[in-house]
């Protein structure tokens, strides 16, 4: 193939479509050119430094962007939280304000606001750069916090994430721990930083950490883009788990949200200078209604300069590794896509996508592998927009991997519909390696998505209420045997047909038995569901032990087939036998409920093989039928090289290529 100059020369489909795709380019560079104006991207993402309270060694000075505004003051514990001329903001230009004062005026540790004031109206404000808000647990109220403690002592100044197989393990800080209650950033660097390393994942993903209203929001409504959730903690506790997860070797990257804004006032963005598009569309436009939220104007330089810069902050003064933009469909289509299939590419070409929206995603992926050329960024979008994860030297939008969304979707239909004896395993593995040739994906089975209520997660909809009396070892129970064997498997083809990464969400690995229910009215207040019964995982007489101890060997397993090609694909849908290899890496997969088979060919690379992984071993809840101390060979026969292995009912094998 001749080097690509384009998109579309890693995808002859999207000719036709070149002139539409040339155009969106030249827009995004003129776009780009209006949002820098005369200043170079570097200058504009450090508004994080300019913007916000900052203690010098003279003044603490506070500067505020409010265009509307026609008075701001700083109210707060310093000032009994009265208006005053000494605390009073000075308009500057631009819409800027700007308010300077002496070292003593202000205190570490004590709450404050905005008053702001306009033409008609006035309402108190959090700062839209403040780096820590906390929530008054009589009052409900939340407020800034002046914060300027000793600088914290970074000791990852070496740190460089693998370059293997990006194994992420998605996590949330607050529902780490097995108490109901909300658990802490220093409780989980403790106790579960070790867990993820041990299970050999090397990224962890971390959700609701910018500030939001709601805790059962899931982080997903934020108010507060700079400060980091004080409900888990102090900002010095979080960098202190990153900077422990440099140590163990793990990248971390931080969920976020660009895509909205909660819609509440005094907490977060909207009507912040009294008007509606300060930062947001203005009319429908600016209101997400299937998500009760605001919608951010990309056109707006302001905003870009706001959000690439909030880009820039999590990088430098926390040291993220890179971020998972959530909600990147809702973005790229001015009807979020909502009730919207994509089953052509003309359904890409149409005027109803945002070409801001394209302009912000292409800096932000700028911004963030500049600031950190070992960064990574995945895209949760489930369109398959062209080019999304495709370099930007070739008029991509720069994402290094995108969520396969599908997938869980494609096992949620197969469990539900079909016996798995019916499971077509040919469109199948199809449907689990397909992806655009310009771009790297993130398989998985399940994320926090399939594990909320109102959902299921996979061990519960294989085994349903039986999970609850039968999980005890030596308790025979035909679905939870049929259960644990296809989590398995349905786990490690997922995590062996990976497009470039992988992930699972904190628990699941080990078939968590319980959905998450954030505490709500409904459930009067209760954090039951709201945690992770590690315990369950740990308990060697429980048949969990025996899902976390494969999902353990799994990952340490395929993290060897990174960036290798697919060979020697096999499918007999009638045997309900799949195998292929990925380089040196033979998985073997028989699916069928009851039929096992004897020296069964299957096809490979000549040569002899031993076993790496097998899922019926007996300490992975198996039947130890097959014995993985033999070498196998491979014979010649008349259509190729083959391997005969004994393939019993529903298991899997991993063998290797030796020699």
């Amino acid at each position: 193939m001749k080097k690509p100059k384009t998109i579309v020369d890693f995808d002859p489909w999207l000719e036709p479509y070149s002139s539409v795709l040339h155009e969106r380019q030249v827009y995004i560079e003129s776009k780009t050119a209006v949002i820098l104006g005369k200043k170079t991207l570097d200058e504009v993402t450090r508004g994080y430094e300019y913007f916000g309270l900052h203690k010098t060694k003279a003044a603490w000075i506070i500067r505020e962007w409010a265009p509307h505004a026609e008075h701001i003051f700083l109210v707060g514990e310093a000032n009994e939280w009265q208006d005053s001329a000494t605390y009073a903001l000075k308009k500057m230009s631009d819409g800027i304000w700007e308010l300077t004062l002496p070292l003593p005026a202000l205190a570490h540790g004590q709450r404050y606001k905005l008053h702001v004031i306009w033409s008609d109206g006035d309402g108190y404000r959090i700062p839209s750069y403040a780096t820590y808000v906390v929530q008054n647990t009589n009052t409900k109220v939340f407020d800034a916090i002046v914060w300027a403690p000793k600088p914290f002592s970074w000791t990852d100044q070496n740190f460089k994430p693998s370059t293997d197989l990006p194994l992420i393990y998605e996590a949330h800080i607050g529902m780490s721990d097995e108490k109901p209650r909300v658990s802490l950033y220093a409780e989980f660097t403790k106790n579960v930083l070790p867990r993820i390393v041990k299970d050999g994942y090397n990224t962890v993903q971390l959700m609701a950490i910018q500030e939001h209203p709601y805790y059962g929001s899931f982080g997903y409504h934020v108010s507060n883009f700079f400060a980091a959730s004080s409900r888990f903690g102090s900002p010095e506790e979080l960098k202190k788990l990153i900077d422990t997860a440099h140590s163990l070797g793990l990248r971390v990257i931080l969920d976020l949200i660009h895509s909205h804004a909660v819609k509440n006032e005094e907490e977060g963005l909207s009507r912040f200078d009294g008007t509606t598009t300060q930062y947001f569309h203005a009319g429908a436009r600016g209101d997400h209604a299937a998500w009760d939220s605001r919608v951010f104007n990309y056109g707006n330089p302001a905003v870009q300069h706001f959000l690439l810069s909030n880009c820039r902050f999590w990088l430098e003064e926390y040291h993220f590794d890179g971020f998972r933009f959530d909600g990147v469909t809702s973005m790229l289509y001015t009807d979020h896509a909502l009730e919207k299939t994509f089953g052509s590419y003309d359904d890409y070409m149409k005027d109803d996508v945002d070409l801001d929206a394209l302009t912000y995603l292409s800096l932000a992926n700028r911004v963030t592998h500049t600031i950190n050329p070992n960064a990574l960024t995945f895209a949760e979008d489930m369109s398959g927009y062209p080019g999304l994860a495709g370099p930007l030297e070739y008029g991509g939008l720069g994402f290094d991997y995108r969520l396969s969304m599908g997938v869980p979707d494609i096992w949620i239909k197969m469990i539900k519909e079909k016996r798995d004896e019916d499971w077509p395993l040919g469109s199948l593995f199809h449907e689990l390696t397909t992806h655009r040739p310009e771009e790297k994906i993130v398989s998985y089975a399940e994320s926090h998505d399939q594990a909320l209520v109102g959902d299921q997660t996979l061990i519960f909809r294989l085994i349903g209420k039986d999970i609850y009396d039968h999980m005890l070892i030596g308790d025979d129970n035909l679905l939870v045997e049929r259960g644990v064997a296809l989590h398995k498997l349905i786990r490690l083809l997922t995590a062996a047909t990976n497009g470039g990464a992988y992930l699972t969400f904190m628990g699941n690995e080990f078939g968590h038995p319980e959905w998450i229910d954030f505490p709500r009215e409904g459930n009067d207040w209760s954090y039951l569901y709201a945690r992770r019964q590690w315990s369950l995982a740990d308990d060697p007489t429980l048949k969990y032990h025996f899902l976390g101890a494969f999902d353990q060997a799994m990952i340490y397993t395929v993290k060897s087939v990174l960036r290798t090609e697919f060979s020697h694909i096999f499918v007999n849908e009638i045997d309900h036998v799949l195998s292929f290899m990925r380089g040196d890496y033979l998985f073997v997969f028989n699916f069928a409920p009851a039929q096992s088979w004897v020296n069964y060919p299957i096809p490979a690379q000549p040569g002899s093989y031993t076993i790496q992984l097998s899922s019926d071993d007996a300490q992975f809840g198996g039947q130890s039928r097959i014995d993985t101390s033999l070498e196998y060979l491979t014979a010649t026969q008349p259509d190729g090289e083959r391997v005969k292995l004994y393939l019993p009912a529903r298991t899997a094998v991993v063998l290797k290529h030796t020699r």
